[in-house]
């Protein structure tokens, strides 16, 4: 079989904004994919699950087109003939108003491979995010789907945008008239006279209608009137595209139903500094909660400057009495060295393990499937000291430390004192990252950002030191987040008092905290 025969284009719908809401099906092939051609309307985040492959950005706003539909149609031509496995993403279903009927035509004219992964279209998922039901038995029990514009050259046709109805001039508006459900999609240059239409053909001035911009995403935001004054309260809000209408009475149900735009942190944005591994967990909860979250690791981890140490005591940890994790970054760096020395759970003999923090102990279970002997209730160094002393396992004993170089040495000194023997060891090192990404820079400049949380001391200080001289200036409007008081102490050495302070020093506490204050 020659390479022309094995190229084959999937057509994918990336849903409608929230990249969980792409199908089981597409995220399969993006991580296989060796092109991805996306537009405007598919999320950036779905792009990290094809890191191998090569993007191609061909995103169409209105009248302002990276590329012509016809030279998409010819880029998915080329690479499929070029035996490429390309994913063309596109934002709701690729044949609702999506143009995937176009592109498919396409590669069967060129005799390339193709199918079509459908994907959820806005119609359904916006208004489902906005709580209006699109179909409702008292309501209606048919949806009617139409284009706010037809054809693109109707933008650049004067003529055409003088229309009384601003949109392609076949609609049938006696019939949408009669209609219990319609959604307009890319109608917001166009809503004044659609809306006129519907009235002018026999629909009741005062039936309930909902524009939706950026639906089931952070940023959503729903305008509700009737036909009558919808156009003029969606003008006064600001709204722009992309954004839906829907008209009918099941609109009126969104007193009710309005579940995603009522959450604690819905229209927020949050920053989150932990390191690029560790962002995920924070992250999704705080999408939970509604909040819009930008990723800004100011960590690098990378491994010790004394490796030798390292796996010296590695190869001897099952002659110590404890060995102390104080972090979940310690946990996974010891166990992959281990790993690298051909070693296992096994080496650690009767050695007890104890830790600093859910998150440590998580990783305890998860890395070496061993529960830790002991965890302070109160997830600090000092806690864990007085335990020890507190259970005579302290003076005399062995213990080793496997740390990160920066932590603090307050558990060795505290052991020490008691004439414990202590081999306190950095099994990694944190170092500051390079540079903030361009989005929050963006977003901090156009004065976008809500809160910034801050899971450890470096988190802090890496954080301002990337920021400038002047970050108390930049972050002087925003909300702060402390993960604990060791964090929050530091906080207030660089002038930075915390907004919140988790109660529990884990990542649970720190988002109910921040939740509790905007509950507030």
């Amino acid at each position: 079989m020659n390479q022309t025969a094995n190229g084959i284009v999937y057509l994918v719908g990336a849903g409608p904004g929230d990249p969980g809401l792409i199908t089981v099906r597409g995220m399969e092939l993006l991580k296989r994919a060796e092109v991805v051609v996306y537009d405007y309307l598919a999320n950036p985040q779905l792009l990290q699950h094809c890191p191998q492959a090569e993007l191609i950005y061909v995103g169409k706003m209105a009248s302002r087109h990276q590329m012509t539909q016809e030279q998409i149609n010819a880029l998915l031509v080329e690479k499929g003939l070029a035996g490429k496995r390309v994913v063309r993403l596109k934002g709701g279903d690729p044949f609702v108003f999506g143009r995937g009927g176009e592109e498919a035509l396409s590669l069967v004219a060129a005799g390339v491979r193709w199918e079509v992964v459908p994907g959820i279209t806005s119609a359904i998922a916006a208004t489902a995010y906005a709580g209006i039901p699109i179909t409702y038995r008292d309501a209606n029990s048919s949806m009617t789907l139409i284009t706010g514009h037809e054809k693109e050259n109707e933008y650049k046709d004067a003529e055409a945008q003088q229309r009384p109805s601003g949109t392609a001039s076949d609609v049938d508006w006696d019939s949408l008239a009669k209609l219990p459900c319609v959604a307009f999609y890319m109608g917001v240059k166009g809503l004044p006279g659609i809306c006129r239409n519907l009235i002018e053909h026999g629909m009741d001035p005062a039936m309930p209608a909902a524009a939706i911009q950026w639906g089931t995403m952070p940023r959503q935001r729903t305008v509700v009137g009737t036909i009558s004054d919808l156009p003029e309260k969606v003008t006064a809000a600001g709204l722009t595209p992309p954004a839906i209408t829907v008209v009918g009475r099941m609109v009126e149900l969104r007193a009710k139903l309005n579940w995603f735009e009522t959450r604690p942190l819905f229209g927020q944005t949050v920053v989150v500094t932990r390191t690029r591994n560790q962002a995920s967990d924070l992250s999704l909860k705080l999408e939970e909660l509604g909040a819009r979250v930008i990723e800004a690791p100011t960590i690098d981890i990378v491994p010790p400057a004394d490796q030798a140490a390292v796996d010296a005591a590695l190869r001897g940890i099952g002659g110590y009495d404890w060995v102390i994790f104080t972090s979940a970054n310690g946990v996974t760096h010891s166990r992959r060295q281990l790993n690298a020395l051909g070693l296992d759970v096994r080496a650690f003999g009767k050695a007890r393990v104890a830790v600093i923090g859910e998150a440590t102990a998580e990783a305890v279970r998860r890395e070496f499937s061993l529960e830790p002997d002991l965890m302070p209730k109160s997830f600090v160094a000092e806690a864990l000291a007085d335990e020890l002393e507190q259970r005579g396992e302290a003076r005399g004993k062995r213990f080793l430390l496997l740390r990160a170089d920066i932590a603090r040495p307050v558990l060795r000194e505290r052991l020490e004192k008691v004439a414990a023997q202590v081999l306190d060891l950095p099994v990694y090192e944190s170092k500051c990252a390079k540079s903030l990404p361009p989005q929050l820079i963006e977003a901090i400049e156009a004065k976008q950002v809500t809160w910034v949380t801050f899971t450890s001391s470096s988190t802090a200080t890496n954080f301002v030191a990337l920021l400038g001289s002047d970050y108390k200036e930049k972050l002087s409007d925003m909300k702060l987040a402390s993960i604990g008081p060791i964090t929050t102490k530091t906080m207030k050495e660089l002038g930075l008092p915390p907004t919140v302070e988790a109660s529990e020093s884990n990542i649970v506490g720190l988002v109910e905290a921040m939740a509790g204050k905007c509950g507030r």
